[in-house]
């Protein structure tokens, strides 16, 4: 708030100075309009008007000041102002002359001209108007006469530019290109699916085609980049658009959105950033319902476990929107926490109620001290070994903080009274083939034990891969591609769900909100997304060509790898149930045999004092779904029990997509 006041003050002049600026052309038009309305009068009868209407500016101006300064017109950035701004102008101009007429005929006996005021207020809307848009032109002649060397800007004019839409976005890229051009070049052509808008013209810059006309466009304009200026286009149409400009092998950029602001809540800089994964695997944005968000979130005290983490982090962005009393992040790694910690100080400020807290699940007596000091009433617990392979070498490490330490979690946060308890789950809890997720279904056991056993409401969140996360493998491709490769590929036939980090923050804060108490909800992941087909756009989108620049190298499934990830068993597909947002889903409820539940759970305990095979038979005794994908070799390393490997070229890329059959899923848990 305190910032957020300083801004204000500091911006006050300029208003001021316009509002000044403003009343001196009112008054000017206003003279003028009267020379208009009577002109075939004489000089003597001109002057008597004049003065009898000139007392009528004591109230005419501040009437004017008020409705410009409430309707908004100051907060207007006018080097970006489009015609929603110009038809904001005409319309306060119009209710102020409406507002004018009124008070006269009010408050005075002798009713002004109602031509005059018409006149004058046609007026004062152009050189309103144009006084700003003057100063627009001469600022954009000013940065290009003096932003850049002459023999510089003329080099970099030269280098053709493509824009995607001719809409406000489209004005605007072209707008900053003609601006500071020294840096992203010259604008030639645009186009738009809106077929209206063909042959006409954006800031001098034709429209010639629509979208599926770029790759002749690129021929006959001999286009070095695209950029793509639609800031509303989303999911599988963006793809489209972003893989015919890849065609063309031209650079393609995209436009940052005028109104995004980054993490730290500052306005994103104007310019055009480099295409990122997120904008491959681009959904329809999620509609939250955040009045329920909003309910179990303001002005609680809310702990996140692993807060520091790639999802964690995210969670307590997402949760400091809706104000929270306080916000608690728990980990035990301190770096990424402190970093957090920071962003979150700067965009909320120094005073924003925010705790980071150093310790481990694993500590009971650490959780106990953390809910009796601060009372936590709202719980999701992120904090997790997640890497599957490395899981599969020390399986009793997975055992110790993800089976463990959660139980150590749920039983301290009912101990202590709080109200909900949310769990992040993987898809890899589903028939799990590894360590890592046959814990993690673990967990979902245990969370549905807790809820039908104490007055917490728990549940668990099941979702699949997290693209940007820690240890995810986009960046592992990119890397490799940078490199010059080979990009490494564990099987042909793979195939992974993804979402990015904010949409599974977003989802796991709603699927809170719906608190079921021992539901599983499961996250609509969209469609499985192929790591063949993402290798090869990936390396299409860094302008080289796959099998022939860059090798792929299919180096056999890892240890607890599987092909095909699942969302949900076969016995939940046909009894899964909506919930009220169209994205999360709710798996049925297991049936629990509790004491043999609680007794393997301590068989497993003994097992986990020891790092070898025990432990994973300890898991099936549990999980009876488990189908270990682990071979433990003469040398105690662990390595999958089948793979291949292989370097493939492009032709035999183009045949490797065959369909693999789902791996069986014989077997019971404990449930």
């Amino acid at each position: 708030m305190k910032k957020t006041n300083e801004q204000l003050i500091k911006g006050l002049p300029r208003r001021i100075l316009l509002m000044l600026l403003d009343c001196g052309l009112i008054v000017l038009c206003y003279y003028i309009a009267i020379l208009l309305r009577f002109d075939g009068e004489d000089a003597f009868r001109r002057h008597e008007v004049i003065t009898a209407m000139a007392p009528m500016l004591s109230y005419i101006l501040p009437i004017y000041m008020v409705v410009f300064w409430f309707g908004g017109l100051y907060e207007i950035m006018w080097e970006y102002a489009g015609m929603r701004d110009l038809a904001r102008l005409m319309c306060l101009s119009g209710l102020a002359t409406g507002f004018s007429l009124l008070f006269d005929m009010l408050f005075r006996t002798r009713t002004i001209s109602g031509t005059v005021l018409i006149i004058g207020a046609v007026l004062n809307t152009a050189a309103v108007a144009g006084v700003r848009f003057l100063w627009r032109l001469m600022r954009t002649v000013r940065q290009y006469t003096h932003n850049s060397p002459k023999s510089t800007r003329r080099a970099r004019d030269k280098t053709p530019l493509l824009i995607v839409g001719a809409g406000n976005a489209g004005a605007w890229a072209v707008n900053l290109c003609k601006t500071k051009n020294s840096t992203f070049g010259n604008p030639v052509v645009i186009v738009d699916d809106d077929l209206t808008k063909k042959n006409l013209r954006v800031q001098g810059v034709p429209v010639r085609g629509t979208i599926s006309d770029i790759p002749e466009l690129v021929r006959k304009y001999h286009i070095v980049e695209i950029v793509i200026a639609i800031t509303t286009l989303k999911g599988e149409r963006l793809r489209e658009v972003i893989n015919l400009c890849n065609s063309t092998h031209c650079r393609v950029r995209m436009l940052n959105d005028p109104q995004a602001v980054d993490e730290s809540g500052k306005p994103v800089v104007a310019g055009l950033r480099e295409l990122n994964t997120a904008d491959f695997l681009s959904r329809d944005e999620i509609q939250l319902n955040n009045a329920q968000i909003s309910e179990y979130l303001h002005d609680k005290i809310v702990l996140v476990t692993g807060g520091g983490g790639s999802i964690g982090s995210e969670l307590c962005r997402q949760i400091m929107r809706y104000s929270p009393r306080q916000l608690l992040i728990f980990d035990i790694y301190e770096n990424c926490a402190y970093e957090l910690e920071m962003e979150l100080h700067n965009k909320y400020g120094a005073d924003a109620p925010i705790i980071t807290l150093i310790g481990s699940i694993r500590d009971k007596a650490r959780l106990d001290e953390v809910f009796e000091t601060y009372h936590p009433s709202v719980v999701f617990h992120a904090a997790a070994h997640k890497h599957v392979p490395l899981m599969e070498v020390s399986p009793a490490e997975a055992v110790k903080n993800n089976v463990f330490g959660t139980k150590n979690l749920l039983t301290s946060a009912a101990e202590h009274d709080v109200e909900r308890f949310v769990q992040l789950s993987t898809d890899k809890a589903v028939n799990p083939t590894n360590v890592m997720g046959c814990t993690k279904r673990i967990c979902e056991m245990l969370i549905q034990t807790f809820a039908s056993n104490t007055t917490m409401k728990c549940m668990a969140v099941r979702f699949g891969n997290v693209l940007g996360s820690h240890g995810s493998v986009i960046p592992l491709f990119e890397e490799q591609i940078k490199r010059g490769g080979p990009v490494t590929i564990t099987h042909p036939d793979i195939v992974r769900y993804f979402m990015t980090i904010t949409e599974a923050a977003q989802l796991v804060l709603q699927a809170g909100g719906l608190a079921k108490s021992g539901s599983i909800y499961v996250l609509d992941m969209g469609e499985p997304v192929r790591i063949m087909d993402l290798a090869n756009r990936l390396i299409r989108f860094y302008g080289y060509e796959p099998g022939v620049d860059i090798p792929i190298e299919i180096t056999g499934l890892r240890p607890g790898e599987k092909l095909y990830e699942e969302l949900m068993l076969d016995s939940e597909q046909d009894k899964m149930m909506s919930t009220a947002h169209n994205k999360i889903f709710i798996a049925p409820p297991m049936d629990i045999d509790l004491a043999r539940f609680y007794e393997e759970l301590q068989n497993l305990h003994a097992c986990a004092e020891h790092n070898d095979e025990a432990v994973v038979v300890g898991l099936q005794r549990i999980v009876g779904r488990y189908h270990p994908n682990r071979k433990l070799n003469e040398d105690h390393t662990v390595s999958a029990a089948h793979g291949n490997t292989a370097v493939m070229d492009k032709s035999e890329i183009e045949h490797a997509m065959s369909q693999a059959a789902k791996e069986s899923k014989e077997g019971k848990d404990v449930s």
